[in-house]
């Protein structure tokens, strides 16, 4: 799919361009400027997913998933230039507002590159939640961020051309950049935050602890929970408590079913369990059971 973004990305790109030269809309502008973002971003994910699938070697035993959280910053940082650059363009309009040539045809236009940008986001998502792929996700995030923006670009062009208030032209390339900046200060925090190592949404880690505990029988406790990312791969790392008296064999079989019902509730994760005898219980803290 990521292939296929670079494809919709230069054909959404060329529809806006399009529709700038026919009207000189700054707000257009913006909508196109946004565009190539979206091709060199697309362009990222498809080189960090080409090295995220790569299998562990000897020099990255954990695998190269991680790749794909650069993409998504360098995705982000993208972002945060686009809006700038809309600010920087839009601010020498505001002194000069100018009216449309041939709207019609160049909001038509405009419409059309949101309705194309939007099923492809949708589908992008749907893919990337399902694969636990940050790269995708983040690609889908950007593209329904280009889908706000257009329809708010069409209506504040429609509008501008209708009454003829042609300073509504810049106003509206500067709401853009405020959304695409907000949306891109987002992306790069979730992004940084898989990099260093950020714990599993709380409901996450809830669906983990709820999992533990309901395959337990045998075990006294587990405490000393942390979880973490890297791509589509959940990290589970917990101490189990197990009668000190119980065999390696007995022990071992406890691990290997809540390994098997963590790998059902969280697809993609890797579990690490680290048995102790009863001696090292915890009566009290945050990870008692």
């Amino acid at each position: 799919m990521a292939r296929w973004s670079v494809v919709v990305g230069v054909a959404v790109f060329a529809i806006k361009w399009t529709a700038w030269r026919l009207t000189g809309s700054v707000a257009i502008y913006s909508d196109a400027l946004e565009s190539i973002v979206n091709i060199v971003a697309a362009v990222a994910a498809l080189l960090a997913l080409s090295v995220a699938v790569r299998p562990a070697d000897a020099t990255h035993p954990f695998g190269h998933t991680k790749a794909e959280y650069f993409s998504a910053v360098i995705e982000g940082a993208l972002i945060l230039f686009a809006a700038f650059e809309m600010m920087r363009t839009a601010w020498g309009r505001f002194a000069d507002p100018q009216p449309f040539d041939q709207p019609a045809l160049g909001l038509a236009l405009v419409a059309l590159a949101g309705g194309v940008m939007a099923g492809w986001a949708w589908l992008l998502l749907a893919q990337g939640r399902r694969s636990r792929s940050p790269a995708l996700v983040a690609d889908a995030w950007h593209l329904l961020s280009d889908v706000i923006s257009t329809a708010g670009v069409l209506l504040g062009a429609t509008l501008a051309w209708v009454l003829s208030w042609w300073w509504l032209d810049p106003v509206v390339a500067v709401l853009v950049a405020i959304n695409v900046l907000w949306i891109g200060l987002g992306l790069v925090r979730r992004s940084v935050g898989g990099l260093m190592d950020e714990a599993l949404p709380p409901d996450e880690v809830a669906r983990i602890r709820r999992t533990i505990e309901a395959n337990l029988d045998g075990a006294l406790e587990y405490h000393d929970l942390r979880t973490r990312s890297a791509g589509p791969r959940a990290f589970v790392e917990f101490h189990l408590v197990v009668p000190g008296r119980m065999s390696v064999e007995e022990a071992h079989a406890i691990t290997d079913r809540l390994e098997r019902a963590l790998a059902e509730a969280v697809p993609g994760a890797v579990a690490v369990i680290h048995v102790e005898p009863e001696n090292e219980a915890i009566h009290s803290g945050p990870y008692k059971l």
